[in-house]
């Protein structure tokens, strides 16, 4: 097929690309589609469902059909709309849902098989015999759904991620958008321009409409040109503004590299945009005329075929002689048969339902007939049937453009829950009269068709978002309304497709009917309507339509779904910011990392934190022996940890002491000054959720301390509780986990370490006694906090500096503990030192655990009342008999694997016989053996019992002996000499 004239792409650069493995060219100014188009390409896709043959149907982001992967390997990207994809030299383009090729798709068997699949087969067949479920039709059924395949790859692509704030956000380039955005930039307010398109003029392009006497395009690129010279505006094209969110926010991509070769930096940005103002100028959606066969490669949407004649200069047909048609029930369609009629495309006839139909120009035109059917092999249309006063006769035809009305594109407009309003005047949907805070709607997406139209709501638009008093002079426009009248249909016996994607027909809607699915959510869900990449944007209203006219309701009275971001199909890896391996998620850093790195520490990730796992030593082949010797060096030296990551929330204000009260299960608001306690909190529930200690260091002011990976849950629900559940309460409220660099020094000789560090404080018990706390300085003047608390069940404190001088602090702890075996220890030792001490953890508050099962169920207070406390009564658990129990393995050499069930020797191995199961298991170079923790059905009165701790899923079994939770140290006189 050779270009016709004129159009706006840049027949000076060609661009080989390839479909399928063959060759093509296209130019500069190309989609794919449009490319596709000028090779004579009519073949793109296959339904989902029947895999029928698809051709190209739209020439926008709407498109249900045209459906690609584009690049290979690593870097393919399926289910690619040709109709946006901007062609490129090199651009490879594979079509999917296909096998073994397009041409012959063994799957196309499923049409045949149609009668088997109608709307809500899913639900309705593969009942029987219950077993095939699993074993035969849902690994079938999952074979063969999809659209296109995921390579499976890392992505090689990297992508970036923006924030812009502005007066105002114009979300369309058409002739509203620009008015819009001319009128706020004049003014000199802050303005982002953002449009999918990689051309500005949206319509414009598509028509041959004059501004001003001129060509539109003289008038675009004038407007263009200046818009990108204002310091105050930002013109974003290639970017799709995804998502309405709250507060003004919006989400957008901008498709930075897709049009090159390979992106040369970005392949695309995130762009997080909060507007004071904005403005949907988004445009509008040709609709549909449903008749028998209307499926064909060859049929498109009306307004589709004018746009891909005038600014891409081409048609779908195979030849120039080949004879296009145009069956449409507006006076659009026959703007579309004068367009080509001036390129000198041969129009066979404009079909009109109209009586009343208007003739523009000299081309035949059938008033008062219907296409009724369409006849053509797999790679095309071949013949039409026009039925006009009770007679049908077929016609050759290679191409038919389709139009039906338009619906205008309130996506953005619908995304808080805003439902459009139903116009019977203009049969569409208008926006909602409850729009999204600070945005108003302008040009054809309100329903204003015309240019002049266009161009007038976008400027009034701009005027009243931003209280200008003047508009700027626009250009003069056509102003033409245009009739039509609304067909939703042409009653037939063949397959009328209303969802081309999804192989939705007018007679799935009707079963769907018969069988009581009348609310539009059951319709959706039952026939697919709709669903997958296009949600449904060429077949909803046309849907709704059908099923109002099958329950003699009014469409509104049908009811609309509303809309949820994205507005189309957005890469997860442009959501990610392409953070992937290290820079998955932000990793936070202790304050001696430095010093840690240095001394040659492995690291894992704890949460966000990257902490010290281990500190390997010359000749140590394994990392238990590192393990083992710093657990030993704690017990009988001094060791030194960095537990910085533990949460850290200041609590001050008069009634600070009766808020934990009611936050805590145990009471805190009678905690002398100077002192420490272990406290609970739990869950509305009851059940336990962290656990951590509170400081008391003045009668206003406290120091709660939670679990690492618990921090941010707990200073979240104490502000609501704050906030929300007692705002009478004179307390507030500040994270210091980052402003605190705090160091565990643990072991027998942790007080004289401190003592060389402490400035003129008394470390003895009787002045600093376990569970104290105090404001001192330290190192000749520096503010320090000291905590006298144990995690490992030696005497030990906690120091905390600012955070800035935690490296330094652990350097001098180091140097100055030569003498005394100060020794680094990571977060694998701190396992094993809790487990031996039986202290619970993150493994232990899982939440499922209660305090009864910890064996604290006395902590909860019976004297207030407390988030959780009543419901931590219930008869259930309170009859619950698992306990914390220690377990240590018959045979020393066994490991005890942590997660594996509890079962009584003999049992059978199932769920009915379950006791309880491991929670941490290590093993202790003090006991000389593999131990764990676990809950065990009344584990209090088993003492000494052998039962078995198993994994079923990997074979594994091991004997082990109940003891106590407290393997090292039960009395606690280390900690508290």
């Amino acid at each position: 097929m050779t270009r016709l004239d004129g159009g706006h792409v840049d027949r000076t650069r060609a661009l080989r690309f390839t479909f399928d493995g063959k060759r093509y060219t296209g130019h500069s100014g190309d989609t794919l589609a449009s490319a596709l188009m000028a090779n004579g390409v009519r073949l793109v896709g296959r339904s989902f469902k029947y895999h029928r043959p698809r051709g190209i149907f739209s020439a926008g982001s709407e498109e249900p059909n045209a459906l690609v992967t584009i690049g290979t390997g690593a870097r393919a990207e399926p289910n690619s709309r040709a109709t946006v994809v901007e062609l490129h030299e090199g651009l490879a383009a594979t079509s999917q849902n296909r096998w073994p090729s397009l041409g012959f798709d063994a799957l196309q068997v499923n049409d045949l098989l149609s009668p088997f699949f109608a709307a809500g087969f899913y639900y309705k067949t593969f009942m029987q015999p219950a077993e095939f479920w699993e074993k035969l039709y849902e690994p079938m059924i999952r074979r063969a759904a999809g659209l296109g395949k995921l390579s499976m790859l890392p992505d090689p692509d990297a992508y970036g991620r923006g924030f812009l704030h502005c007066d105002l956000l114009v979300i369309g380039a058409g002739p509203a958008g620009l008015a819009a955005s001319l009128t706020a930039a004049r003014a000199g307010a802050e303005v982002v321009l953002a449009d999918e398109d990689f051309a500005l003029g949206g319509r414009l392009l598509a028509e041959t409409h004059t501004l001003d006497d001129d060509d539109a395009t003289a008038w675009i690129a004038a407007t263009e040109a200046e818009l990108r010279s204002l310091p105050n505006v930002r013109v974003l094209s290639r970017t799709t503004v995804f998502g309405t969110y709250d507060h003004g926010v919006f989400g957008a991509v901008e498709r930075v590299g897709d049009h090159l070769p390979r992106p040369q930096t970005v392949r695309q940005t995130l762009w997080r945009i909060t507007a004071k103002r904005s403005i949907l100028a988004a445009g509008a959606i040709e609709r549909h005329i449903p008749f028998a066969g209307n499926d064909r490669p060859g049929i498109l949407l009306g307004g589709a075929l004018r746009a891909y004649a005038n600014r891409w200069s081409v048609t779908p047909q195979a030849s120039e002689t080949d004879r296009v048609a145009i069956f449409t029930s507006t006076d659009d369609g026959h703007r579309t048969a004068l367009d080509l009629m001036a390129k000198g495309v041969p129009i066979l006839a404009v079909i009109d339902p109209r009586e009343d139909a208007p003739r523009l120009g000299n081309y035949p035109l059938r008033k008062g007939a219907v296409v009724s059917g369409a006849k053509g092999g797999r790679k095309g249309l071949s013949s039409i049937e026009i039925t006009e006063g009770g007679r049908s006769d077929w016609f050759e035809c290679a191409v038919l453009g389709v139009s039906g009305g338009w619906n205008p594109n309130v996506h953005l407009a619908s995304h808080h829950r805003g439902r459009p309003e139903w116009s019977e005047a203009d049969a569409q949907f208008l926006p909602p009269s409850e729009l999204p805070p600070g945005m108003s709607v302008a040009g054809a997406a309100a329903g204003q068709g015309s240019t002049h139209g266009a161009l007038a709501s976008g400027a009034e638009a701009a005027k009243a978002a931003l209280g200008l008093d003047t508009l700027p002079e626009l250009p003069r426009a056509e102003d033409a309304p245009s009739r039509g009248m609304a067909l939703w249909h042409v009653p037939g016996r063949g397959r009328a497709w209303v969802d081309f994607q999804n192989d939705v027909t007018v007679k799935d809607i009707a079963l769907a009917h018969k069988e009581n699915m009348r609310s539009v959510e059951h319709l959706k869900r039952w026939t697919t309507l709709g669903m997958a990449t296009d949600q449904g944007k060429t077949a909803n209203v046309t849907a709704l339509a059908v099923m109002a006219e099958l329950t003699g309701k009014t469409i509104p009275q049908t009811g609309t779904t509303v809309f949820r971001p994205p507005y189309t199909p957005v890469a997860l890896g442009v959501l990610g910011g392409g953070d992937t391996g290290a820079h998955f998620r932000p990793r936070r850093l202790t304050p001696t990392h430095p010093w840690a790195k240095a001394q040659g520490a492995e690291f894992v990730e704890v949460g966000q934190w990257m902490r010290a796992q281990y500190f390997p030593q010359e000749g140590e082949t394994h990392w238990r022996e590192s393990v083992d010797r710093e657990v030993l060096a704690v017990r009988s030296g001094v060791g030194l940890c960095d537990v910085t990551t533990l949460g850290k929330i200041d609590v001050q204000g008069k009634d600070a002491g009766e808020f934990l009260n009611r936050v805590y299960a145990n009471m805190m608001g009678t905690l002398k000054v100077g002192r420490v306690r272990y406290g609970l909190m739990l869950r509305a529930d009851g059940f336990l959720y962290d656990d951590g200690t509170c400081a008391r260091m003045a009668e206003d002011h406290y120091v709660v301390t939670t679990t690492t990976a618990n921090a941010g849950l707990v200073y979240r629900q104490m502000e609501f509780a704050r906030q929300c559940l007692w705002p009478d309460l004179d307390v507030q409220l500040i994270s210091t986990t980052d402003a605190w660099a705090q160091i565990a020094v643990a072991g027998p000789n942790s007080r004289a370490l401190l003592e060389r560090v402490v400035d003129g404080f008394d470390l003895s018990t009787e002045s600093f006694p376990f569970m104290a706390c105090a404001d001192l300085t330290v190192c000749d003047g520096l503010r320090a906090r000291l905590f006298r608390i144990s995690f490992s069940g030696e005497h030990a404190y906690e120091i905390a500096v600012p955070a800035r001088f935690g490296n330094a602090m652990m350097d001098r702890l180091m140097s100055l503990g030569q003498d005394l075996g100060a020794t680094p220890y990571g977060t694998e030792a701190l396992a094993v030192l809790r487990i031996e001490k039986g202290h619970a953890a993150g493994a232990e508050l899982n939440g499922q655990t209660t305090a009864q099962m910890l064996g604290l169920g006395r902590m909860i207070s019976r004297k207030k009342d407390s988030i959780g406390a009543v419901l931590s009564r219930r008869e259930g658990l309170e009859a619950d008999t698992r306990r914390l129990v220690g377990l240590q393995s018959v045979d020393p050499s066994q490991k005890i694997p942590a997660g594996a069930h509890l079962f009584t020797a003999g049992e059978a191995r199932d769920l009915n016989t379950d006791q309880g199961w491991v929670t941490s298991a290590c093993w202790s170079p003090h006991v000389e053996g593999h131990i764990a923790l676990g809950f065990l059905a009344g584990g209090d009165g088993r003492m000494g019992e052998e039962v078995i701790a198993a994994n079923p899923l990997e074979g594994q079994e091991v004997a082990v002996r109940v003891v106590s939770a407290h393997f090292f140290d039960p009395e606690g006189d280390r900690l508290r000499a």
